[in-house]
């Protein structure tokens, strides 16, 4: 009898489907990327790398939905196992047959990762379970709660899978496997903590297994292979961000020639725009610095976006992105009020942000501005300085969130130390968008409902004036103006941006 291959089912659960199934996020997870080449790599076993989330040729996602129907739909979805997105799953895991099932879950999508958990136990009870990501590094073995998950991994899981492939391969246990927990004869094991990946150059890149790991790989834009992280680590202290958690504030920085390494191999499949997914890009101006000056020698015409905190932004060093093909930039706003913004520890002041956004418009790069508005310490007053700051940025797009505590959290703690959450809190309620967000100690919900639609309202406002000004500083902008249309047109936008 031939001997039956090894083989592991990686997956990033569903979430934007669960709102509307023809959502579709045409990504290729880092997480699954990386985990898939250290198990090619290193191992005898088969990887099978499937995004539930995509599902070609899909549509985009809009967040007015996500608030209304869309949210109803995801309350019935997650808890019916009949429903379209489940039995694709179950018929995917039918069909490949894997001994492990590891699931990659962030906050959000954790109940998501439950039911997948529990699809997998029901084609076949053998299936060891395995969750890692974001949500198991904050809760810890608050995911054995789930009967249907077998084991959790906390940090960095490239070396730690290796060793539990090794140990079922071999029909051992988990114990010595660092970073670990499970249960064993009813009790909770917990392991020591693994240590970080002190090289991150040893580590494969992620778009690199994709053709042979994962599902519907042709039918995938090539701009799925976007992603990059040159960086883990954070050495910022926000009090509502669970990175530092993750993988600490000590920043693990890629050299600049093994991430100019993995562009090129993304410029041969035809990638042209980068995203660095960092949680926060370059972190000190001499690693800018040099990976600018490597792309520029490197990597001409690629062109690239990027998240940079505020105090970073200067001229020099803007100018210096620009030429090396930044074309975009992300900064988190967050507050407009300077009293929220020194409790929520984000270590700058609006007036700050407000100058960088100029820095960076000034060298024609777009700006992404983020807002976050509904904090325990938010009142009215505040909420309105936010408004005002928003009005006020310069930007080519506004994005605003409400605040979610998420569990490991300090702002979590604090939710409820106030009476904020109960001990029935359940993740799968809340998220960025949700309108069952309300974690303020000073608005009442209904209150707080009026003035967040409010703000939605302005937003979406603010981005359609931005892109109808997009619009009319084309080509076509000087031939407008020997008209005298765009002057008219501009007195209408300011008309309606006063509104």
């Amino acid at each position: 009898m031939p001997e039956i291959p090894h083989r592991i089912l990686l997956m990033e659960p569903p979430f934007y489907r669960l709102y509307k199934d023809s959502y579709s996020i045409a990504l290729f997870p880092l997480s699954l990327g990386y985990l898939s080449g250290v198990i090619l790599r290193e191992t005898d076993w088969q990887a099978m790398a499937y995004n539930a989330d995509f599902n070609p040729p899909g549509e985009s996602i809009k967040v007015q939905y996500l608030t209304g129907e869309g949210h109803q739909n995801y309350l019935r979805t997650i808890k019916d196992p009949s429903e379209k997105i489940w039995e694709e799953i179950r018929s995917m895991i039918r069909e490949y047959c894997p001994s492990v099932v590891g699931i990659s879950s962030k906050t959000q999508n954790y109940a998501s990762a439950c039911m997948v958990a529990q699809l997998a136990k029901e084609v076949d009870e053998k299936i060891t379970v395995i969750v890692g990501g974001p949500h198991a590094s904050m809760v810890g073995t608050e995911i054995l709660k789930c009967p249907h998950i077998d084991l959790g991994v906390r940090g960095e899981g490239e070396i730690t899978i290796i060793e539990i492939l090794s140990a079922l391969e071999k029909g051992k246990g988990f114990r010595g496997i660092r970073g670990v927990f499970y249960r064993e004869d009813g009790q909770e094991v917990v392991n020591d903590p693994r240590e970080f990946i002190t090289d991150l150059d040893t580590l494969p890149f992620p778009h690199q297994s994709a053709p042979k790991v994962l599902k519907d790989y042709d039918q995938y834009p090539v701009s799925a292979f976007m992603k990059v992280i040159s960086i883990r680590g954070c050495p910022h202290n926000c009090q509502f961000c669970a990175s530092r958690e993750i993988w600490s504030r000590k920043p693990r920085f890629r050299s600049p020639a093994n991430v100019i390494s993995e562009i090129k191999s993304l410029q041969k499949l035809g990638v042209t725009l980068i995203r660095f997914d960092d949680d926060t890009f370059g972190v000190n101006k001499k690693y800018i610095s040099d990976l600018c000056q490597a792309l520029m020698e490197h990597c001409p015409g690629i062109r690239w976006d990027c998240e940079i905190h505020v105090t970073l932004v200067e001229d020099q060093i803007i100018s210096l992105m620009k030429r090396a093909g930044c074309y975009q930039i992300q900064i988190g706003v967050e507050s407009g009020n300077n009293q929220i913004l020194r409790e929520i520890r984000k270590n700058t002041t609006i007036e700050a942000a407000l100058a960088a956004s100029q820095t960076i418009k000034k060298h024609h790069i777009r700006v992404q501005a983020y807002f976050m508005v509904g904090f325990p310490q938010e009142t009215e007053e505040t909420l309105r300085d936010t408004v005002a700051a928003m009005k006020k940025i310069k930007c080519d797009l506004l994005e605003y969130s409400i605040f979610t505590p998420n569990p490991g959290t300090e702002t979590f703690e604090l939710c409820k130390a106030q009476g904020l959450i109960g001990d029935d809190y359940n993740v799968s309620l809340y998220g960025h968008q949700s309108p069952a967000n309300h974690f303020c100690m000073n608005i009442p919900f209904e209150r707080f409902r009026v003035l967040v639609s409010e703000i939605e309202k302005m937003v979406d406002r603010k981005n359609t004036l931005n892109r109808i000004k997009m619009i009319f500083s084309l080509s076509t902008l000087k031939k407008i103006q020997m008209y005298g249309i765009w002057n008219s047109l501009q007195k209408g936008i300011k008309l309606l941006s006063n509104k």
